[in-house]
This record gives C-alpha cells, sequence and structure tokens, in this order.
C-alpha cells in the first residue's frame, strides 16, 4: 500500500470517528497461530508444559466478549481461535466491523525474576526507555518499509485518538485496581502511553492491557485459573461501561453513542 492511499484512508476514518450512532467493540486476544507470543515453561510437574500468551490471551478476550454481548453492545473479536493474525488484518477487521473501540489483550514477560503486577497502555509517544522493551515485543510483526509508513501513520493517529483513549485507558484501569488489584492483592503498574502499531492501525481510540507476567509463576497460574479471568473480564468490562457513560454525558447528540437495539 502505498503511503498516499494509507494516509487518504487514514483521515477517513478518522473522520467517521466523529459518527459513532451504534456502539461496536472489537476485542483483539493478542498473537495466535504461529505466534505464541510470550512462553513459559511449567515447574513441578512430571510433564512440563509450555504455557503460551497466546492461549491464555484469547481467554480472557472471550470472557470480555461473552460479558459484553450479554450487555447488548455490538462485539466481535479479531480471532475466536488459534490462528495467526497480522497487523494489518488486525486493522482491517477494525474497518470492516466499523468498530468504536478497539481493546488489545496481551500477557506480559520479564528476564528479572518475580515481575508482577497489571499495566494498561493506550497510543502516544514517549521516550520512557522500560516501555519501549514492551513496545518491542508487541511490534515483533512490524519491519522494513512498512515501519516508515506506520510511524507517519502513529504521528496523525495520536493526534486524533489520545484524547479518547487515554480517558478509556484509565478508566479501565480504575475498575481493574479496585476489583483484581484489591481481591487478588496485585499491585497496579499503571496507565503508560505506548507506541504500538496495533493500535495505530485500527484507528480507533483503543487500549493494550497487559494482563500479568506469564515469566512469574505466581501469576501465570492465577492468569489461567477461570475464576480469575472472570474478575479480570468484569473490570474491563465495567471499565468500558464507565467510559461510555461519561463520554456520552459529554457528547452532543450528533456523538452520543448507543447500544444496539
Amino acid at each position: 500500500m502505498t503511503l498516499l492511499k494509507s494516509l487518504f484512508i487514514l483521515s477517513a476514518s478518522l473522520f467517521m470517528l466523529t459518527r459513532a450512532e451504534a456502539l461496536t467493540i472489537l476485542i483483539d486476544p493478542g498473537h495466535g497461530g504461529e505466534e505464541d507470543g510470550a512462553v513459559a515453561t511449567t515447574q513441578g510437574e512430571a510433564v512440563p508444559r509450555v504455557i503460551k500468551e497466546k492461549d491464555i490471551a484469547l481467554s480472557i478476550a472471550k470472557r470480555i466478549h461473552e460479558l459484553l454481548q450479554q450487555k447488548n453492545y455490538s462485539v466481535y473479536l479479531t480471532r475466536s481461535i488459534d490462528r495467526t493474525v497480522t497487523l494489518p488484518e488486525r486493522a482491517s477487521i477494525a474497518e470492516k466491523t466499523r468498530a468504536d473501540l478497539f481493546i488489545s489483550v496481551h500477557i506480559n514477560s520479564s528476564p528479572e525474576g518475580g515481575a508482577v503486577g497489571f499495566e494498561t497502555y493506550y497510543l502516544d509517544n514517549h521516550n520512557d526507555v522500560a516501555i519501549k522493551k514492551v513496545e518491542k515485543t508487541e511490534n515483533i510483526q512490524s519491519d522494513g518499509e512498512n515501519i516508515v509508513v506506520q510511524q507517519i501513520l502513529v504521528d496523525l493517529v495520536v493526534d486524533q485518538t489520545v484524547s479518547t483513549s487515554k480517558p478509556l485507558a484509565e478508566s479501565i484501569h480504575s475498575e481493574l485496581k479496585s476489583d483484581v488489584g484489591r481481591k487478588y492483592k496485585i499491585p497496579s503498574r499503571g496507565v503508560k502511553p505506548g507506541l504500538f502499531y496495533v493500535l495505530a492501525l485500527s484507528k480507533r481510540p483503543g487500549v493494550l492491557l497487559e494482563v500479568g507476567f506469564i515469566s512469574t509463576q505466581k501469576e501465570r497460574v492465577r492468569m489461567m485459573d477461570p475464576k480469575f479471568q472472570d474478575t479480570y473480564a468484569r473490570a474491563v468490562v465495567k471499565g468500558i461501561e464507565n467510559y461510555i457513560k461519561k463520554r456520552n454525558a459529554k457528547a452532543t447528540p450528533r456523538q452520543y453513542i448507543k447500544k444496539k437495539k
């Protein structure tokens, strides 16, 4: 795709964001198929197993999807099974579904033993070295000449979405702190800006969730627990709904976001 064509599509997509009539939410389970994401090997088992980010992310994403459907929102998944979905394909799904919000679910990892906590990212530029480590992992599909186009797109999208993506991230993270953090005594690692191409290419207000550290056994076991996944998903949904209520309170009639009928 040429740079000119990319910029044209971007401009058209951002224009559509101002005309939200019925709320559509796209849930994006990180990685999948040939991309395992972060991995870890179980300990203390007769036959060690390899635990993969793509599987945990999918399970949590499907629970978020289910809960939002129960509340009568139009909700889609970028993948519902273990399959490869490229960054451009995820962006294409956002276009086809005319998504208003984009929620990407990921699992963190660290070479440092004992890393714990959850964090929430929104698309923005920054100079934080620690955050760049997370970006490098999540942007792994981006290479070559595409990066040039994507970096230009990022700058344009940031200008249009940061004012909505940051409040969305803050609303979700607030619920994660009060529900998940308090119940499981997990520390919050905060709301942070990140240069993630999956958020930029989606061209929608969106966030990237890092649920916990697969590299830390206690967190890994907890994230695989269906009860934890349900608690986490409910907090995310509550955060999304609180964001929508606040946005609707400030919106003009043309911008008002509604559930599907």
